[in-house]
């Protein structure tokens, strides 16, 4: 049987409360992901320790999770078909925990290499088509508001989940906190499976010059996006990657400070997310141009200042709320600028940005060891200006009208 355009799911004019509430897992699902692939960040010090490694190689392992989830997020609306798309996310949670479990009994690099690998293969599925099953589970005056709320799993994984496995790393060990997510995948897992309606391949809208699915993504506000997506998670991800080792470093705080200044950070992601959300619909370009200036800036205060416990605690505070609006930010110019091929080019833009995940933590782990903390803050923030000026004088999507009622 052949669905319909976006928002198939909806039988009418406004989305109802179970809608919402599939929404809602979409929602979950992002951050249990998110959270499964970022959690080293909080825990690198005890998890290079537990497995005898140098943290630089224990940095790696999101390196090894994105190359894999860059592979798989394009990849994958190529290969469904016409399959359920509520049975692949399921599936793909069932292997996100399997991820995590492997995780959690590493002994070795070797082992924790192979546990990355098949989390990255769960991680790359459910987020390469978050945002587009999204549009299709709501009315379509709800869409923008739609994404936010899927994307915004990504942000509140830094509000709740790095930072929870944080705490949960240092009270009980770092394979509690994999093992946790283990459990919660799997329970996301039944939950996506009870709660989204049937989701076969989406039909072309007839948006754009040639109107059907085999019009190319080259286009020149994509290819745009893409290297702004490209220069600017790069920078983030090689910087962040290794912000506890900075934070530990810099102004010396102690593991559980770390753990609430990157709760910090996460609410100020959540903030930024929807407050992005709320006008990238319309307006992507400046939307994500001001999110680039934001990090750049934040980065180069942590790498001038971040002595100082204020100027750190300030710069981690705009950090998040920058890189908090960039995923829903992104995502929408990259919807913007192919309209008529909403899956494929989610999928294109998650597998670009995460292997720009693994771009980041690569380079950042070899700064890091070859040069220190401060140079490596500020090659990033470079990166972040360059990513500005791709942005500003390069195409952009075109600016959405606003949803009728």
């Amino acid at each position: 049987m052949s669905s319909s355009p976006p928002s198939e799911a909806v039988s009418g004019r406004r989305t109802t409360p179970p809608q919402w509430v599939a929404v809602g897992v979409l929602t979950l699902a992002t951050f249990v992901v998110v959270t499964s692939e970022m959690l080293p960040v909080g825990v690198l010090t005890p998890m290079a320790d537990g497995l005898s490694i140098p943290p630089g190689a224990a940095g790696a392992s999101l390196t090894i999770t994105g190359l894999v989830s860059a592979v798989t997020a394009p990849v994958v609306p190529r290969l469904l078909g016409d399959l359920d798309r509520r049975a692949v996310l399921a599936a793909a949670m069932v292997v996100l925990a399997v991820g995590n479990g492997l995780t959690a009994v590493s002994e070795g690099f070797g082992t924790l290499v192979v546990s990355r690998v098949v989390l990255g293969i769960g991680m790359g599925t459910v987020w390469g088509m978050a945002a587009a099953v999204a549009t299709r589970l709501v009315a379509p005056r709800d869409v923008a508001l739609a994404v936010s709320f899927a994307v915004s799993g990504v942000a509140s994984a830094s509000v709740l989940g790095v930072p929870l496995g944080t705490l949960v790393g240092n009270a009980f060990g770092w394979r509690a906190a994999f093992g946790s997510l283990a459990v919660l995948a799997l329970a996301v897992a039944l939950a996506l499976a009870l709660t989204l309606p049937g989701l076969r391949r989406p039909e072309p809208t007839g948006h754009g010059d040639g109107g059907g699915r085999h019009r190319s993504l080259a286009r020149p506000a994509v290819v745009t996006g893409l290297v702004v997506v490209v220069l600017l998670v790069t920078a983030h991800f090689a910087a962040y990657t290794y912000v506890r080792p900075a934070l530990e470093e810099l102004p010396r705080m102690s593991a559980n400070t770390v753990a609430l200044l990157l709760l910090l950070y996460g609410v100020f992601g959540l903030v930024g997310n929807f407050a992005a959300g709320a006008v990238a619909g319309r307006r992507p370009r400046p939307t994500v141009l001001l999110l680039a200036a934001g990090i750049g800036l934040a980065v180069a205060v942590l790498a001038g200042f971040g002595t100082l416990a204020p100027a750190a605690g300030a710069a981690i505070a705009l950090w998040g709320l920058a890189y908090g609006g960039l995923s829903v930010g992104a995502q929408l110019w990259m919807t913007g600028a192919a309209p008529d091929r909403v899956e494929h080019v989610t999928g294109l833009y998650v597998g670009v940005f995460t292997a720009s995940i693994a771009l980041g933590a690569f380079l950042g782990g070899v700064v890091v060891e070859g040069a220190g903390i401060v140079p490596l803050l500020w090659s990033a923030a470079a990166l972040a200006a360059a990513s500005l000026l791709v942005g500003i004088f390069g195409p952009g999507p075109h600016r959405r009208p606003p949803a009728s009622d």
